[in-house]
């Protein structure tokens, strides 16, 4: 959510700052939306001064025996109260929600050091590590070695549809064994607190986590009106909503490790084959509630969280600087890690952290104090990231440690979360 203070203040900087997103300028709509609620508010409250000051008046009145004059503040008193408040009352709700729903439509503004661009093809790639296994082999693709290994593409489509997968024996310890290997270490090595939060939220946390309005269609929603999450930043970041933190306890760090789903409403014909794509999955997730002099340095922080787990089993990635066009909608800044699948011979997304800047904390109304016992409260930063999406680890592991006879050999550093199992062996 933007601030229309600043709006105000720099209209042409902020419709600038939509250009670079390939959005059209809206200042001119807003501001003018601003200025008939505050015209209707200054009205609203002379009608209400005009009403103190009659009803004060109906008693002086009385009290000297004018009656008639008594009777006229009492009929104007009334027309105040019958008529014209609420009229006021019901102008400055209706422009207000049509001012606060646009704004709610607005994405973040770009940061300065984010390229600008249309699409993927222009992010910046700003760094590499590891090397890309040569095979003496013809390495395959994950939904081809996944099969025989108990990655089960019918059986899931057959029980909940496309987009589902069944997991049995080997291949689903493997699964279990990424996740809670990534989970203990961003607990233990990077100092995040773990937490076990709702799968299912009301609107308010999805509004908060920018999800809602304009992403409705890419959530499930259930028969009570409640959400399923599409990852659990809304629940982890939500839970400082409406709060005051005192300064001395920030930066807050969260990580769960939960189910998520998604739509995939805008993902029509996208990996539709395997195990990169799907309604639901599992994640371990990271957010950071931090000062807002301290959130570039947190978001480079974050980003270096998620890169341990890939260096740390051994699949080769890159980092690249997301573009204004392909940044998420409450972003103001992005860089996305992308892990090498030797079957497709392409680098393939896998975590993505964002800074949002105060663009989610105004929505939520999330704020901090800077010095215990002030008054003065600011509103806090809040960034997310993904420490990683657990089946496209597991896709990237099955890519890079198979062999040539069908078997994959388990990295490592999971060897401690598969009770011994160092190899999956095809059935």
């Amino acid at each position: 959510m933007h601030d229309i203070a600043t709006i105000r203040r720099e209209p042409e900087a902020f419709d600038a700052g939509l250009a670079r997103r390939g959005a059209e300028p809206v200042s001119t709509k807003l501001l003018d939306l601003d200025a008939r609620r505050r015209a209707v508010l200054t009205e609203l409250q002379d009608a209400q001064n005009r009403r103190n000051a009659a009803s004060k008046a109906i008693g002086q009145a009385m009290s000297k025996g004018d009656t008639d004059e008594a009777e006229r503040l009492k009929a104007e008193v009334s027309e105040l109260k019958a008529a014209t408040l609420p009229h006021l009352e019901e102008q400055s709700r209706t422009i207000g929600g049509e001012l606060d729903d646009l704004l709610a439509r607005i994405p973040n503004i770009p940061a300065e050091d984010v390229p600008d661009g249309m699409g993927e093809e222009e992010n910046v790639e700003l760094s590499s590590w590891g090397e890309k296994r040569s095979f003496d082999f013809e390495p395959r693709e994950h939904a081809d070695i996944g099969p025989a290994l108990g990655l089960d593409f019918e059986i899931g489509a057959d029980i909940a549809g496309a987009r589902f997968t069944f997991l049995r024996g080997g291949i689903a310890r493997l699964h279990r064994a990424i996740g809670q290997f990534m989970l203990d270490r961003q607990v233990n090595e990077n100092g995040y607190l773990e937490c076990n939060p709702p799968v299912l939220v009301r609107d308010a946390a999805m509004f908060a986590t920018d999800k809602l309005p304009k992403f409705a269609e890419d959530s499930f929603q259930t028969t009570d009106g409640r959400w399923l999450i599409p990852t659990s930043e809304v629940s982890l970041t939500a839970s400082v909503m409406g709060k005051i933190i005192e300064g001395e306890f920030l930066p807050l760090r969260l990580t769960a490790l939960t189910q998520c789903f998604r739509s995939e409403a805008g993902a029509a014909g996208k990996d539709t084959r395997g195990f990169i794509r799907q309604h639901q999955f599992e994640k371990v997730e990271l957010v950071s509630i931090v000062r807002p002099e301290d959130s570039e340095a947190e978001h480079d922080r974050m980003t270096a969280c998620a890169e341990g787990v890939l260096q740390s089993l051994g699949l080769p990635y890159r980092k690249m600087l997301l573009c204004t066009g392909d940044m998420g909608f409450g972003a103001r800044k992005t860089y996305d890690l992308e892990v090498w699948l030797p079957g497709q011979g392409a680098y393939r997304e896998i975590s993505s952290c964002s800074n949002t800047g105060d663009f989610q904390a105004r929505r939520m109304n999330a704020r901090y104090r800077p010095e215990r016992g002030g008054k003065k409260t600011e509103f806090v930063h809040t960034l997310n990231g993904s420490g990683l999406a657990v089946g496209r680890t597991l896709v990237a592991v099955l890519e890079n440690y198979q062999n040539a006879d069908g078997s994959v050999d388990v990295p490592e550093a999971l060897h401690p979360y598969t009770g011994g199992l160092t190899r999956l062996v095809p059935e």
